[in-house]
């Protein structure tokens, strides 16, 4: 029993060691994992760290010239704020094409002009030998009626001869001259439905002799009278000096040669692309804007996405609505408002003949830029000026080879500029890159990486200076 008494011991004490052990370990492990989660939770250490990195970057000339950098002085004005529409360019029905159809019933004998050709008002597009009973009668009828007038006017300048002596009642003179306006009123009526179809007057002359027409030329239409300036047609585009007068373009042949037509059958279809519409497409909830923007003549702006390089003349760009669908469309859920506007053109030579070239052409997409709201006392900077991260938007604020990086609150943008608040974070007569703003926030993030900050002192008024 003496024996057994030492190893008990031992083993008590053992087991008082263990548990002390125990112990420690989970204090310490307690401690280590409670001090890193109040490392990960303080949230002034990504502020210590944000306030760290530089808003101030330095660019030699040689790098300004590299970026393209332009700067331009902040100016405070207004701007309007706009939605954006899809739209599409498309002829102004019954002004930019004009249909040409036969006059009588003939076989096309001749096609003088072709698709893609050019005419003028009053040139022959097509020759036709008629066969129509009702053309032929109506020439017979005239024929007719001019050889019965010369015979009553001979015969009532004979019986005016012999009523001098007073051997002939007058009544029988004025029955006469009674049968000679008839026959001259059927004269006029047999003319002017000639003329309708096809006949020019020296036809009709020839006709008057008994000879007959056997084939007519259809001729391009006149033009249609100028569109007003009420219908908001700017003036200021028209086509190009190099076309002179007004021009048609062969758009479409119906018919080939040799073929048999019937009286009012579409021969061709002539084009003008002078005239056109510029037709947006927006939906419902747009309406109450567009609206309000035809209403008050608000002018809408229209990206045609054309970059030509001077090739063409300058463009008013502004539009006017003229008026708004009031159908929708069952496919496209949308509806249709209209923008008159004046395209412009060109002409060249080829082989004799001379071809038109139009600046916009009908099925084209443009994108609508349609004003709603009007922000006053605002800076306007291109979209390039403002680069953004995350809920932050900064510019950059020029001072010969430092820029100051400044944070702005934006009110609007668009494809093409950024309207931020005139609320003293940049003030006017700053000098603020109007471009290459992205290019300037990763140059001062990779300076700021590399450890290479620039030391620099920002005064009271915005000027900022290297520090020595």
């Amino acid at each position: 029993m003496k024996s057994s008494t030492p190893s008990k011991n031992y083993w008590r004490i053992g087991m008082a060691a263990l548990f002390l052990g125990c112990v420690i370990a989970v204090v310490v492990s307690q401690s280590v994992w409670s001090s890193s989660y109040a490392a990960d939770s303080d949230p002034r250490g990504d502020a210590q760290d944000s306030n760290d990195e530089p808003d101030v970057l330095e660019l030699s000339p040689q790098a300004r010239k590299n970026l393209n950098l332009i700067s331009a002085p902040v100016k405070i004005e207004s701007h309007w704020r706009t939605i954006q529409v899809p739209g599409t360019i498309a002829d102004r029905p019954g002004i930019s094409d004009r249909g040409v159809t036969s006059p009588a019933a003939g076989v096309v004998t001749k096609v003088h002009a072709f698709a893609g050709d050019t005419i003028r008002p009053n040139e022959v597009l097509f020759t036709l030998k008629v066969f129509s009973e009702y053309l032929q009668k109506t020439q017979s009828e005239l024929f007719k009626a001019t050889r019965e007038k010369e015979l009553l006017n001979q015969e009532l300048a004979r019986l005016e001869n012999v009523a001098r002596g007073g051997a002939i009642p007058g009544s029988r003179i004025i029955a006469l001259e009674q049968q000679v306006k008839r026959q001259e009123g059927l004269i006029k009526a047999y003319r002017q439905d000639l003329l309708t179809r096809g006949l020019q007057e020296s036809h009709l002359t020839s006709i008057a002799k008994g000879e007959f027409v056997l084939t007519i030329d259809v001729v391009a239409p006149e033009p249609i009278e100028e569109v007003s300036e009420s219908e908001g047609i700017q003036q200021d585009a028209l086509v190009d000096d190099d076309v002179a007068g007004p021009i048609y373009e062969v758009q479409e042949l119906e018919i080939q040669l040799g073929q048999q037509v019937q009286a009012g059958q579409l021969l061709s279809v002539l084009a003008n692309h002078r005239s056109l519409y510029i037709e947006g497409h927006a939906f419902k909830h747009d309406a109450p804007l567009l609206a309000q923007a035809a209403k008050n003549g608000w002018p809408i702006k229209v990206d045609f996405g054309d970059e030509e390089g001077g090739f063409w003349p300058v463009l008013n760009k502004e539009f006017q609505i003229r008026h708004l669908a009031n159908t929708v469309d069952r496919d496209s859920h949308t509806f249709d408002f209209f923008l008159p506007f004046e395209n412009q053109s060109r002409t060249y030579e080829r082989d004799g003949q001379q071809f038109v070239v139009w600046r916009y052409r009908p099925g084209e997409r443009v994108r609508l830029l349609v004003p709603v709201e009007e922000l006053q006392d605002v800076i306007v900077l291109p979209a390039g000026a403002v680069v953004r991260e995350g809920p932050e938007a900064y510019v950059f604020q020029q001072n010969g080879d430092l820029f100051n990086r400044l944070p702005v609150h934006v009110l609007h943008e668009d494809r093409s500029s950024v309207v931020i608040a005139n609320d003293g974070s940049v003030s006017p007569g700053f000098y603020l890159a109007q471009n290459s703003a992205a290019s300037l926030n990763r140059v001062l993030k990779a300076q700021s990486a590399s450890g290479q900050a620039v030391g620099v002192h920002v005064h009271a008024d915005g000027t900022v200076h290297a520090a020595h």
